[in-house]
């Protein structure tokens, strides 16, 4: 179930999730740290299998919700690591209340992970502030929701055109257009945006789409062209 992405970061795919109707595969990052803990990037459904494969390559430290969508399977990898740190980005505490969050992802890394992984949250966005990661090692971007692909075959009826408006079935992943209707303030924006166009970025993950594993920075320069413009 995992697959090694590039040095010390792995994905998981998991079950499709819906929301409105609409199908969305999902996928998770474990990243691993220096320090043989793994830091985990929007968890999937936790399985027996998936959890054997994750004990077999480190200690489960840090789980990390991205921003405040990704948020249904926090609990029960905290049961399953309750030594584990659990990180909420804006938003999601107000939001999920009956969860014991550890601590809360900002402009900087935590110390835990400063030396390998840089972040950024995106803000200026009114669904969400997603917070945004850089693995050093492997050279590689995280995203979430603000990229999104989801194959068009998977999708019936009118839903596909909803889906093909959206800007979620092109040939590659895309910003949906209901995320960049909803940068109301796009200097926010903006000044996020560059400091992710700085990392020497090689390659892009995101949870909802097909990753990106070359000429990174260039596309994503195409994929922030409308905000960049």
């Amino acid at each position: 179930m995992l697959k090694e992405f590039g040095q010390q970061i792995w994905t998981a795919d998991g079950a499709e999730v819906a929301v409105a109707g609409f199908h969305y595969p999902t996928r998770m990052a474990i990243i691993g740290l220096s320090d043989d803990s793994l830091f985990i990037w929007s968890p999937i459904q936790l399985t027996d299998g998936l959890r054997a494969e994750v004990d077999a390559i480190g200690q489960v430290r840090h789980i990390v919700a991205p921003n405040s969508l990704h948020h249904l399977f926090l609990q029960e990898w905290k049961r399953a690591y309750p030594a584990a740190k659990v990180y909420a980005p804006p938003g999601l505490r107000r939001k999920r209340a009956d969860i014991i969050f550890d601590a809360d992802l900002g402009s900087a890394p935590s110390a835990d992970w400063i030396e390998e992984i840089d972040q950024v949250p995106m803000h200026g966005n009114l669904i969400t502030t997603e917070v945004v990661f850089f693995h050093v090692k492997s050279a590689t971007v995280l995203f979430t929701d603000l990229i999104q692909q989801i194959p068009a075959d998977r999708i019936p009826g009118w839903r596909a055109i909803v889906a093909k408006l959206d800007l979620m079935t092109g040939p590659e992943p895309s910003v949906p257009r209901k995320f960049r209707v909803a940068f109301a303030n796009r200097r926010a924006a903006r000044d996020s945006l560059q400091r992710i166009l700085a990392w020497p970025a090689e390659k892009v993950l995101m949870a909802h789409g097909t990753p990106i594993e070359e000429n990174a920075r260039a596309y994503l320069r195409r994929a922030f062209g409308w905000l960049i413009a």
